[in-house]
């Protein structure tokens, strides 16, 4: 039986160099005691290193969780990295709530960043109980959308610095020169276009593929 195509397979590995090339320059900080997100309140630099820490671990599980014909071949490997999965998304979207809502980069940003870290926990949190209650069409509709999420944080690094040249003309009819609200803005849009972009895309892949009915007797064991 094939599981997996050719093409599903290449775009699988594409995307594990990015996801490990995207942890390689951004956990590096953070593991020697640095930051590159400036402390708003007392709590702020521990939460923040939880959340990059557990949001890193995530990442790698999810690339796993998505890869072609995992769950078919190594079914236990598939609910082994699973469950750590969601054992770091969690927390790690927990940590996110709140010093999104305390970032020093805006409104337009905090907003952003309540927004998908609430959704990722809903997402992640509801996507395990379908597991749980055996509905595993919803489970999988469920955990594709969180790790969409968990993976939105390198597209929206690859947004910011394109808004940021392309919005310039903005810093002075806008802003009159006020460096800081620019950015402001920049970071803003570019959060949003981050997630909401690929988890669009997702919703309209999603919409085109078959319903697919699911034979709990084929689940022989719970996870």
């Amino acid at each position: 039986m094939t599981y997996a195509s050719p093409r599903s397979v290449r775009l699988a590995m594409a995307l594990a160099v990015i996801v490990v090339a995207f942890l390689a320059y951004s956990l590096p900080p953070y593991l020697s005691g640095g930051t590159r997100v400036p402390s708003t309140f007392g709590l702020h630099y521990p939460l923040l290193v939880a959340h990059v820490l557990l949001a890193a671990v995530a990442m790698v599980c999810a690339v796993g969780q998505i890869w072609p014909g995992l769950r078919r071949r190594h079914p236990k490997v598939h609910r082994r990295t699973g469950r750590i999965y969601v054992a770091t998304a969690i927390p790690a979207a927990g940590c996110a709530m709140v010093i999104g809502a305390a970032t020093p980069f805006g409104p337009i940003l905090a907003v952003s960043d309540v927004a998908l870290a609430a959704l990722w926990l809903w997402f992640t949190v509801d996507g395990f109980s379908a597991a749980r209650r055996r509905r595993f069409g919803r489970h999988r509709r469920q955990m594709l959308r969180s790790a969409t999420l968990a993976l939105s944080i390198i597209t929206n690094r690859i947004w910011t610095p394109v808004l940021y040249v392309c919005l310039e003309p903005l810093r002075d009819s806008i802003f009159g020169g006020n460096e800081e609200k620019y950015v402001w803005l920049v970071a803003g849009v570019g959060a949003w276009l981050g997630w909401t972009i690929p988890l669009l895309a997702l919703q309209l892949w999603l919409r085109r593929q078959p319903i697919a009915v699911t034979d709990r007797s084929a689940h022989l064991s719970r996870l």
